[in-house]
């Protein structure tokens, strides 16, 4: 089968109404697959206020607000319409990249008539209970991920630790790499700019402490708070830089009120904001990749990062940051205050981190990605013709 024969049917809770790394990874995979001749169409809630524009066609999923998550919306699984859409789209692989209703419902789908299905992971979901008060729920989170998991002829992990929790957890025999990739023209040391930190009220001698996230519990905002206080009880001189929007954000304000918080930013500004640091601070356990630590590492930041997986696959302990065990807040403070006070440490580690950035080439893993698709569509036709 050639790319432009190829028919691929993408099914995700959150394509593009509201911006995460996850979603601009799938949107950046559909864009690049097209290119090569393959069509896609693209199942998902969609509301009418998007925050970009999406690659590839876009079939609107019926939907409602999650439930204690506004911005997130639920999906109502293959309902009339976007069921008949997908029988006449005649795909030759399903892509499930939610373990939600519609990503069940994609997978019976695609098993019922023969077509192979395959599931992309983009986050721990099992683990969001424990910050929630429901860490007892993370069992039975598994076991509904394994279900869904074990019906694909194989699934995509985008970090090698990310692919040995898959493993170890049971979901599936078939486990590869979609790895993320980088824009190196985009992010990258050059984008310094002294006069925007002063305008934020940041010295030009100032060590900037950088946090990048969504404002949400599961990026680990309790660790980044008492991690700030302990800096702050040791007399560590430094500024502490938080970019990113969400529900969490009057929380956190309150928990680190000697933060700046500078909001959401993309593009060009969101660029500055990593370069004019001067290292990088990513507490969370729940990221299967790391998007900003990538992103910090080819701004040639080092990081101080949380001992999980995404996070193990990109820094090199000693080498291009430091490893702490998740929610050890003492070993973050060490870490972070190490740099603060070693600027040559800070300059290797980062040099370090911006030459293990180049690896990341986009075009050249979303080529990956084709090529397995391109290979799972010809086992289901030979499936169909025996």
């Amino acid at each position: 089968m050639q790319s432009s024969e190829l028919r691929i049917a993408l099914f995700t809770g959150n394509y593009n109404y509201v911006r995460d790394g996850a979603n601009q990874a799938l949107n950046r995979l559909v864009r690049y697959v097209e290119s090569q001749g393959a069509t896609v169409r693209v199942y998902s809630p969609t509301t009418d206020t998007p925050a970009f524009e999406p690659a590839g066609t876009l079939v609107s999923i019926p939907s409602v607000p999650l439930p204690g998550r506004g911005e997130y919306r639920l999906g109502f699984g293959l309902a009339g319409g976007a069921k008949a859409d997908v029988k006449r789209f005649d795909p030759h692989v399903v892509h499930i990249a939610s373990p939600d209703i519609v990503g069940h419902r994609a997978a019976t789908w695609g098993r019922r008539n023969g077509v192979p299905v395959v599931a992309s992971v983009h986050t721990r979901f099992e683990t969001y209970f424990r910050y929630y008060r429901g860490a007892w729920l993370q069992t039975v989170g598994e076991t509904i991920l394994r279900r869904l998991y074990r019906r694909c002829h194989e699934i995509y992990a985008p970090s090698e630790s990310m692919a040995a929790v898959l493993t170890d957890q049971r979901m599936s025999r078939r486990v590869a790499i979609w790895s993320r990739g980088i824009d190196k023209v985009m992010f990258n040391p050059a984008r310094r700019d002294l006069e925007w930190r002063r305008s934020i009220g940041i010295g030009d001698d100032e060590v900037v402490v950088l946090f990048v996230a969504r404002l949400v519990l599961e990026k680990g905002l309790d660790v980044l708070a008492a991690t700030l206080a302990k800096l702050d009880e040791r007399g560590v001189p430094y500024k502490a830089l938080v970019v990113g929007e969400g529900p969490a954000r009057p929380w956190i304000e309150a928990q680190a009120p000697q933060a700046i918080f500078a909001g959401y930013q993309t593009g060009t500004n969101l660029a500055r904001a990593y370069a004019s640091s001067d290292l990088m601070f990513n507490p969370s356990s729940t990221e299967t990749f790391g998007n900003v630590t990538l992103e910090a590492m080819a701004s040639g930041l080092p990081v101080v990062a949380a001992r999980a997986t995404g996070s193990l696959s990109l820094v090199a302990d000693g080498i291009n940051g430091i490893l702490t065990s998740p929610d050890d807040v003492d070993a973050s403070a060490d870490a972070i205050a190490y740099y603060v006070a070693n600027p040559e440490a800070r300059a290797t580690a980062g040099a370090a981190g911006l030459a293990a950035a180049q690896r990341y080439d986009w075009d050249r893993i979303n080529q990956g990605m084709l090529d397995r698709y391109l290979r799972v569509a010809e086992v289901g036709q030979r499936l169909k013709k025996s």
